[in-house]
């Protein structure tokens, strides 16, 4: 079954016979992979009245465990983002009543983040579908498969970010 990286690379190997574009067939599939399951889990996100990045936020508070209260730097580190997306994620999640900030009682001058019950319901409701939809995506892999996928993307991860 040909796609459209086959077609890309294809071009290629007829206008540069001699150049070695072999890395274009996985990183073309990683980026069209990317954004095609973006797509799909926007699609769940948007049924629970989330987008992606809130979808983050509250899922981190969630794992973060009871009392569901971490501070600005945990939360950019535990959801690996800046800590200026942070500050733009929490002031549209407080507006909408999904967490709230309140002062750290071990930094006078620290402020943690914290779930609120509204946000605890909002992510425990949008998680099973978001797992589902995850699932649904990767149905055509085995559990073997899929392992072995997760180890494999890490080690580019890995290689990527060093």
């Amino acid at each position: 079954m040909t796609d459209q990286v086959d077609r890309i690379i294809e071009q290629w190997h007829r206008e540069k016979p001699g150049l070695d574009v072999s890395p274009m067939a996985v990183i073309g599939r990683l980026s069209r992979t990317a954004l095609t399951v973006e797509s799909r889990l926007v699609d769940t996100f948007v049924q629970h009245q989330l987008d992606a990045s809130s979808f983050d936020v509250l899922a981190t508070l969630l794992r973060s465990g009871a009392p569901y209260r971490i501070s600005p730097m945990e939360l950019a580190r535990e959801a690996m983002i800046s800590t200026s997306a942070v500050a733009q994620r929490l002031n549209r999640l407080e507006s909408r009543g999904l967490v709230a900030r309140e002062p750290n009682p071990n930094d006078g001058r620290g402020t943690l983040v914290v779930l609120t019950d509204t946000g605890k319901v909002m992510i425990e409701k949008a998680l099973p579908d978001h797992l589902e939809t995850e699932r649904a995506i990767l149905s055509t892999l085995s559990r073997a498969e899929q392992s072995t996928l997760a180890i494999l993307l890490s080690r580019i991860e890995n290689a990527a970010s060093s």
